[in-house]
């Protein structure tokens, strides 16, 4: 049983749902440091200007975990809901999925944590994830050392292997994942190159920019982006 675990991006790029299309479970790690210019409140979209951030405004204040850290402006979903409709509005796929997506960024969140999640849910929906999803904050696991934390989460579900990012390499202790029986994957991908809108290619988008141009071709290009190695 191979186990992921990621923390609840804001409208996450492509490589977060492979990581969750080739796992048999997906575990949001919501009850870690939030840490500010990350991608927790965060991503970018392509516009004829070029790449542009959307950034949720939050409240916070350290040493708060994801799930704690407030939205600071009830209103900032109407500039974003404007800037996508702008920069996607000759997007071939658009109108099969963002009505869904425009309605769970409209509604009235109260926490960063919240919206993510929501959000994160209907894009793995529509991007056929079949894993379960579990969150953190409803798990028992309470270990405050990195890789402990990770090896606990995977035995609460009874998983056997675990799969991190390629950037793991440098920081996951493998003893630890070897004295629990858990083999350590590492998730290996390279951004696909897709017909976009607005000239040259730029990468490492939302997933919503692969949605909105590629339509229900968008799993299979994901899953093409790469694999797992040990």
């Amino acid at each position: 049983m191979l186990v992921t675990i990621h923390q609840p991006n804001y409208l996450p790029w492509a490589g977060f749902f492979h990581k969750w299309l080739i796992s048999d479970a997906f575990i949001i790690l919501d009850t870690v440091q939030y840490h500010k210019n990350e991608w927790q409140n965060r991503n970018r979209i392509k516009t004829a200007n070029g790449a542009q951030w959307l950034t949720v405004p939050v409240s916070y204040r350290l040493p708060q975990t994801i799930q704690e850290v407030g939205i600071a402006s009830p209103g900032w979903a109407r500039k974003q809901v404007s800037a996508i409709e702008q920069a996607y509005a000759r997007a071939p796929y658009l109108n099969d999925y963002w009505p869904e997506l425009r309605e769970v960024l409209s509604k009235p969140w109260g926490r960063v944590a919240e919206l993510n999640i929501a959000v994160i849910r209907l894009l793995g929906e529509v991007l056929g994830c079949r894993a379960p999803l579990y969150l953190a904050s409803e798990m028992k696991t309470v270990s405050t050392n990195p890789t402990g934390r990770l090896v606990s989460l995977c035995k609460e579900l009874g998983g056997d292997a675990y799969l991190s990012g390629r950037e793991g390499r440098g920081y996951l202790e493998a003893d630890s994942f070897s004295e629990a029986k858990i083999e350590l994957w590492f998730q290996e991908v390279e951004a696909s190159h897709y017909p976009q809108l607005h000239g040259s290619f730029i990468s490492h988008l939302s997933v919503i920019d692969m949605l909105f141009n590629l339509g229900p071709a968008t799993p299979e290009i994901i899953l093409q982006m790469g694999d797992k190695r040990q």
